[in-house]
């Protein structure tokens, strides 16, 4: 998946990583942190960490590398354990 850190703007960090979805289904794991839907009401943002209240874009990876808002893909990094995999689904 495709997870930009909105707390400080449009534009923040941003990774491709493996996320999981919580036992009940309700909610994201990624790194230890929980993330939960705005249910619509973000700005830019469609989930927020659970303890820190952070906003995040959460989404699947583009094909076209265009994960950004204002697209492209530049200082996007992509975790190891997915690398290959994210590499493969882009290249077909």
């Amino acid at each position: 998946m495709y997870i930009e850190d909105k707390s400080q703007g449009l534009e923040g960090d941003a990774r491709i990583g493996r996320v999981y979805l919580s036992k009940s289904g309700k909610s994201y794991c990624y790194r230890g942190l929980r993330f939960q839907t705005l249910k619509g009401s973000g700005y830019k943002a469609n989930y927020f960490e659970t303890e820190s209240g952070d906003h995040y874009w959460i989404s699947g990876p583009r094909k076209d590398q265009n994960d950004r808002l204002y697209g492209g893909n530049r200082g996007v990094i992509i975790d190891a354990d997915v690398k290959d995999e994210y590499l493969s689904y882009i290249n077909t």
